[in-house]
């Protein structure tokens, strides 16, 4: 900001030296003048008084004869000449007739010119500023001859000269005055416009903290002030804007929801971290390309242009497939049309219902394998009580095995009933474990000991493995015992005769490690993240012939969510399945 400075000094130095030039010009010339005139005047007042002087005294003759001249020479300068009307010099004390002998007698001829045409008085103007003054001397009513005075104005010159050595002696003096002085103003004044400008540059750059300066209560000072209010309103702006826009940002990323914003071209400027989450993209395969060639499906694009061409929002429910699952979506779309009706673009929100479509899904199914479960054994009891009643009862073979179904339905029934309530109860909210130390070793040999005679059965070899006799974790034990009940017993009555069920038991320094391995049927890897769901079966005659409920994985996953574990399950069709189990040594 130093050339603002600058350029003021050098605008005010101007000024100034342009101003006390043309004022010493003028001066110099009116003084030239003035003194031009006086030396006129006072010459041209000489010349009649010595013209008159000559005339009162007898005319030139008498007056050259009584020898006055000497008189004379003491009144004025050595540049004294009478001459004649005719031109005769009667008398010449001018020096110029030695020192310019050939411009004297010019000059004088001129007199006499003049004297020719009756003039009685007047100047001849010669070069280098020489000047003749001369005045007619009558005598009895005739011109007898002139006084001539003549002077080279070298005095005035030298005035002149020193007046100009004044005047530019002044001027530098006064310039350099002028410049100390209009230097310390230019910088009094020049520094708060600086420190605006300043303060202004860095507004405009987006730096709405900086400040100025308020050193007085003039009009820079009113600017500085005004400047700073200025910046505080934009830095409250720009706080609240902020403030606004973390908000909103901090909304769209982290809301459930995909968002996508696309301009009126077609351009997607906008995502979120949902979005990318649920097809698996980043930013740069999405911002500032075209909606058509990154989006993968053929119904949001015809959404999208179905907006853009009537301009109104859409809700609709789509399944888009994403790599090895699909997945249900509710999109809604919205023109975003500002003031004026001016077209901004559009905006889609994809609501994930993949979830919601799985547990209505799931709703469904366990309805009806509820009723199903339900009916076959009530029929079956039914059934056999009609034929008891209708005579049967008379046959005590056929009494006893009618009574032998009614009572294993029955059992069937009772089994299916209480795993729906030991569900239903750990579900619930208010469900408490009665956590204590269990020693998962120890279940597993009861677990097996129970179970060892249906392997035996089936000629199934049942093998533990574990690598300490001690693995404790914190839990409730009969509940512990039922998750590998049940996935032994899975096990068992998925695997083929002569085949073989391994539990390897490990740990490590957070949790227990229970694999439940066997060689039986396995299960397709599509079936697989459907197991754990109720009532459903990968393979429903072999699981009803084997007296199961399909509710056992089921009461196995939610006994291992409130005891904070997990399961996992690998498979291979026709080579067997292993069931992975994972408990906390520490829940509280």
């Amino acid at each position: 900001m130093t050339k603002f400075k600058t350029k003021l000094l050098v605008a005010i130095i101007s000024l100034i030296i342009i101003v006390l030039l043309a004022e010493g010009l003028l001066l110099g010339q009116v003084f030239k003048n003035y003194y031009v005139n006086t030396f006129n005047e006072r010459m041209e007042r000489e010349t009649i008084f010595i013209a008159k002087y000559i005339q009162e005294n007898g005319g030139i003759s008498e007056f050259i004869q009584q020898g006055k001249t000497e008189d004379l020479a003491n009144l004025h300068d050595a540049n004294f000449t009478i001459i004649r009307n005719d031109g005769t010099i009667l008398y010449d004390d001018n020096v110029n007739r030695n020192n310019h002998p050939e411009r004297h007698e010019h000059m004088l001829k001129s007199i006499t010119n003049q004297l020719d045409r009756d003039k009685q008085s007047g100047f001849v103007e010669g070069s280098k500023s020489l000047q003749y003054f001369y005045k007619t001397i009558q005598k009895d009513g005739a011109i007898e001859g002139a006084a001539v005075l003549s002077n080279e104005i070298e005095a005035i010159d030298q005035v002149n000269s020193q007046i100009w050595w004044i005047l530019t002696i002044s001027l530098i003096a006064s310039l350099c005055i002028i410049t100390m002085f209009a230097s310390k103003i230019a910088s009094r004044y020049s520094r708060p416009i600086e420190a605006a400008a300043t303060t202004a540059i860095e507004l405009a750059e987006g730096n709405y903290r900086a400040r100025t300066y308020e050193r007085s209560s003039d009009e820079i000072g009113v600017l500085s002030k005004s400047l700073n209010i200025l910046a505080r309103n934009l830095q409250e702006l720009q706080i609240s804007r902020d403030l606004h826009e973390d908000r909103l940002e901090t909304l769209i990323e982290n809301i459930g929801s995909g968002v996508l914003q696309i301009d009126h071209k077609g351009h997607i400027t906008m995502t979120n971290l949902a979005y990318k989450q649920q097809f698996n993209m980043e930013d740069t395969d999405l911002l500032y390309k075209v909606y058509y060639e990154v989006i993968p499906s053929a119904e949001i694009i015809a959404i999208i242009e179905e907006i853009f061409m009537t301009e109104k929002s859409i809700k609709r429910q789509v399944l888009i497939p994403l790599t090895i699952e699909r997945k249900h979506f509710e999109v809604y779309g919205a023109p975003i049309i500002v003031k004026n009706d001016e077209w901004k673009g559009i905006i889609i929100v994809f609501h994930d219902i993949t979830e919601l479509k799985k547990l209505e899904q799931m709703r469904k199914d366990f309805v009806a394998n509820v009723s199903h479960e339900l009916k076959t054994p009530i029929t079956s009891i039914k059934g056999f009580s009609e034929t008891l009643l209708d005579g049967a009862l008379k046959d005590e073979q056929a009494l006893y095995d009618f009574l032998k179904i009614i009572l294993s339905e029955s059992d069937r029934l009772q089994e299916l009933i209480q795993e729906l309530l030991d569900l239903s109860k750990i579900e619930q909210q208010d469900f408490v474990l009665q956590i204590e130390s269990v020693n998962v070793s120890t279940i597993l040999e009861e677990s097996i000991a129970m179970l060892c005679g249906k392997a035996e059965e089936k000629n199934i070899r049942l093998v533990l493995e574990s690598k300490s006799p001690s693995l404790w974790v914190e839990g409730e034990a009969n509940r512990i015992k039922q998750i590998f009940i049940n996935l032994i017993t899975n096990a068992l009555n998925y695997t083929t005769s002569e085949g073989e069920v391994k539990i390897e038991a490990s740990e490590d320094a957070d949790n227990v490690r229970v694999v439940v391995h066997d060689n039986g049927i396995g299960i397709e890897s599509k079936e697989l993240p459907r197991i754990f769901e109720r009532f459903y079966r990968v393979d429903k005659a072999r699981s009803r012939d084997s007296g199961g409920t399909g509710l056992g994985l089921a009461i196995v996953k939610h006994i291992l969510e409130v005891h904070k574990g997990k399961i996992t399950v690998e498979s291979c069709p026709g080579k067997g399945t292993s069931f992975t189990v994972l408990l906390k040594k520490h829940i509280r």
